[in-house]
């Protein structure tokens, strides 16, 4: 790793935890990095949740310290996303990467009729003076997304925004608290998945979580700062991007290219 990886892979984790912890789909960006400087896929699939267990960490605490993170909800949810994150990871590496990149864009794609119709859902959830109970189904919910995660992790935060604004009722600046409490809650276990395999760069992963976290930092204190709809329209913005790279329509790598490096 010379000077010029370094600071690419800081710039983009700057880039990456802002957006992740406002919405989700910064992890395509991390994956294209560590490719870009040679890393094998499933290597990148493993050493980007470095980066990101520090990121959801930071955020975790600043959204903690601005009374807008529900941990004993967050413990909760956190239990079904764990048990699938593990079977996503140990499923990893015998599904075909490519086809599935294509199924996780279409899938975003999809979202985006959520999060356009019905905006004041969006902008004000559906919270009341009475928390939302769990019920059996939201286990089944969460345990599919931590599937996901643990596979991929790309774009994990829709399906956790999804789960807690429509099936819990929370406005955008706590849901976006609650998902990065339990990705930070599930994102070490899988590392370990990916560790134990040997499909992890750590030098990689440790110098683009410097960015990281000063992203997750910034992103965590404006999330609250400038509020959902803000939010909102950076969530449009990276599932448009994040979608039309997975499904080839533009490459974003010769951006990088272009570098020094």
């Amino acid at each position: 790793m010379n000077i010029f990886d370094a600071i690419l892979l800081i710039g983009s984790g700057v880039l990456v935890g802002f957006i992740n912890t406002l919405a989700g789909g910064g992890t395509i960006i991390s994956l294209s990095v560590f490719m870009l400087l040679g890393l094998p896929p499933i290597t990148a699939n493993g050493t980007h949740r470095i980066a990101a267990t520090l990121q959801t960490m930071t955020s975790s605490a600043t959204f903690f310290r601005k009374k807008k993170l529900d941990i004993r909800q967050g413990l909760i949810l956190s239990i079904p996303v764990v048990t699938g994150s593990l079977l996503g990871a140990m499923i990893a590496v015998e599904i075909n990467e490519q086809l599935f990149k294509r199924m996780v864009a279409v899938v975003m794609l999809g979202m985006l009729f959520f999060i356009l119709y019905k905006p004041q859902l969006w902008l004000k959830g559906r919270v009341t003076d009475t928390i939302t109970t769990t019920r059996w189904w939201h286990y089944i919910l969460f345990f599919l997304i931590g599937v996901y995660g643990g596979f991929i992790h790309v774009g994990v935060g829709y399906f956790l925004i999804i789960g807690t604004v429509m099936g819990l009722g929370y406005d955008l600046v706590r849901s976006n608290a609650l998902k990065v409490f339990i990705v930070f809650i599930y994102t070490p276990i899988t590392l370990l998945v990916f560790l134990w395999k040997g499909q992890a760069d750590w030098g990689f992963g440790l110098v683009h979580a410097i960015g990281n976290v000063l992203g997750a930092w910034l992103a965590a204190r404006y999330a609250v700062e400038w509020g959902a709809g803000f939010v909102r329209w950076v969530i449009v913005v990276v599932i448009v991007v994040s979608s039309g790279q997975l499904l080839g329509i533009f490459d974003l790598a010769p951006l990088f290219r272009s570098l020094p490096i």
